[in-house]
């Protein structure tokens, strides 16, 4: 996969992260809520809430990595939370992952001085586990990710 590029993502592409996020989820087994018209307001509007990264072989997307920023009093500094990190079954092994990775990590480190990166795993998922192990994370010891949607969302929003 010497031929592969990486570049952000811009409005052009919007079709192309699409694809690449739906089979992500696809391999996943999640629900895939967003679509185009969602990627486009939430990824380019005045405050973007995602940056994202494209890795082509000429018009082809082999991967894929969607981050945003975080700040973490613990540490002191701001990070980057990757949200989502797909790379195609043709590009698996070649080291397209890690290559995605480095280029948002440095993309944060030039944009928002982030000195350190989250993210969330399945536990169904034991070979991206093993992957982001090798790449030397590691579980926040006493941390757990928790979430709040749908109804419990909005209600508390509703309380500000």
């Amino acid at each position: 996969m010497d031929d592969v590029t990486i570049r952000p993502v811009d409005t052009a592409d919007i079709p192309m992260l699409d694809t690449a996020l739906r089979t992500l989820s696809g391999d996943l087994g999640d629900t895939h809520r967003a679509h185009v018209d969602a990627l486009r307001q939430a990824g380019f509007g005045p405050c973007p809430a995602f940056h994202a990264l494209l890795a082509l072989s000429g018009d082809r997307a082999r991967g894929v990595v969607m981050f945003s920023p975080v700040f973490s009093t613990v540490r002191g500094m701001p990070g980057l939370y990757v949200s989502d990190l797909w790379v195609s079954d043709a590009a698996r092994g070649t080291g397209l992952g890690r290559r995605l990775l480095a280029a948002a990590t440095a993309r944060a480190g030039a944009l928002w001085g982030a000195g350190y990166l989250r993210l969330d795993v399945y536990d169904s998922s034991p070979e991206a586990l093993g992957f982001y192990t090798k790449l030397g994370l590691a579980p926040l010891e006493g941390q757990r990710t928790l979430a709040l949607s749908g109804a419990g969302f909005d209600k508390l929003k509703g309380e500000a």
